[in-house]
């Protein structure tokens, strides 16, 4: 069975202290997107680099 709607876990019916738990929990999952979002660009940072650096290797070794 289900608990009732707009029941919280810690089993409190204070609607401040719900609502704080709440805004907790979102935060709690916003920063866990973050920091995925942060790994991403990272990577996708460093592949540039990498490729802007093989480019111009390639640029500066290949005569005209």
């Amino acid at each position: 069975m289900f608990p009732p709607f707009g029941c919280c876990p810690g089993g409190s019916n204070d609607p401040e202290t719900s609502r704080r738990s709440y805004q907790e929990r979102k935060l709690r999952m916003l920063t866990f997107w973050r920091d995925g979002v942060e790994r991403q660009l990272a990577a996708v940072s460093a592949a540039i680099s990498t490729l802007e650096q093989q480019m111009n290797r390639d640029g500066a070794s290949t005569p005209n």
